[in-house]
């Protein structure tokens, strides 16, 4: 069991797209490993790698019970949409409704390297949307209207984690170097 520090709004890396997984090998599972361990540890129902300061496309989820992961992902999203409440582990406490597609057709692969299709709607919809958008730099903040943005922001600065000493980057061996782009 590895329990990664979790990034929190402020930490670059949060803000940097990820890099595309090439190497399906023992440190990617690792990787989804320790994401799995720290994401039901938190609790949350989803997290991204640069969440744990790996700038790689990789994300968990974990939604009424049924735990999985997604590498290199790409979405399929319906015209329908829902709003709902929304929540962040790297802005712990934060809960603003955000609008998102209702359903999604998720593609990728998982750990092995095996194609996966992940068919969602609700609240897994929602995480794997929300997982999608860390790995491209965007938090759900981004997503809000202006005043939501702005109360969000002006909690965020309230808080008592906001400011805090960040953990030092993990270094990859692989060509991303664990950062993004």
């Amino acid at each position: 069991m590895a329990i990664r520090p979790i990034r929190l709004f402020g930490d670059p890396v949060l803000r940097r797209p990820a890099q595309e997984v090439e190497h399906f090998d023992a440190e990617l599972r690792q990787l989804v490993t320790d994401l799995t361990d720290t994401m039901l540890e938190a609790p949350g129902a989803g997290l991204a790698a640069p969440q744990i300061g790996v700038g790689l496309r990789v994300f968990t989820y974990n939604v009424h019970g049924e735990v999985g992961h997604l590498v290199n992902p790409s979405l399929e999203l319906s015209d329908d949409t829902q709003d709902g409440a929304e929540g962040c582990l790297s802005l712990p406490e934060l809960t603003y409704d955000c609008l998102r597609a209702l359903s999604v057709i998720a593609r990728g692969f998982d750990m092995h390297g095996e194609p996966v299709t992940i068919h969602g709607s609700d609240l897994l919809a929602r995480a794997i949307q929300h997982e999608t958008d860390h790995l491209d730099g965007i938090l759900f903040i981004d997503r809000l209207d202006e005043a939501a943005r702005k109360a969000a922001m002006k909690e965020i600065r309230e808080s008592e984690w906001f400011g805090l000493e960040r953990p030092t980057v993990r270094i990859s061996p692989h060509a991303t170097g664990g950062f993004g782009r």
